[in-house]
């Protein structure tokens, strides 16, 4: 698997919950190669180092939203709510795995959620100098800049349908 392979197979597990950036305990118990209980057990008796903005305990409005945004069953599956890691918590986690692979995962999930970050401040970066520019030239571009501006905004149709885990 190629980097950039796993960095989007990576980005697709990265939620937005309760206004963060987070991943579930499964789906990095997934990539880090071992059971989601043993991950769980890690951190349970770790868990001074996983203050509430590293880890969160989804609630089960959470889960059933996001059953919903990712099409799975709720027959079955988890008996427990799920953990919601943030970036620093991911961090944290290669401290309490203690596995080559949980190194090189941690890794590969540092970078995408940089690269997501980065998506996020070009696109203010390039609002930003497109107002800067629309400063310098005379009211005869103002139409050109209203364009620009419709194609940056989102439509205002009816709201698409969402992909994702959204609990905002």
């Amino acid at each position: 698997m190629t980097d950039l392979s796993t960095i989007a197979k990576i980005e697709s597990k990265i939620f937005r919950i309760r206004g963060k950036k987070v991943m579930l305990d499964e789906d990095l118990a997934e990539l880090y190669g071992v059971e989601t209980k043993q991950l769980t057990r890690q951190v349970r008796r770790n868990i001074d180092r996983f203050p509430d903005d590293f880890m969160f305990l989804l609630t089960y409005d959470e889960v059933r939203n996001l059953r919903c945004q990712i099409g799975t069953s709720s027959y079955g599956g988890r008996r427990y709510l799920p953990y919601a890691f943030t970036e620093q918590g991911v961090a944290m986690l290669s401290s309490v795995l203690h596995s080559k692979r949980a190194i090189l995962v941690n890794i590969q999930i540092m970078r995408a959620f940089v690269g997501l970050r980065r998506e996020a401040v070009t696109y203010s970066g390039l609002n930003r100098k497109i107002e800067e520019i629309e400063k310098k030239y005379d009211s005869r571009f103002e139409i050109v800049f209203k364009a620009i501006k419709s194609l940056m905004d989102p439509p205002s149709g009816p709201p698409k349908r969402r992909i994702g885990f959204h609990a905002d």
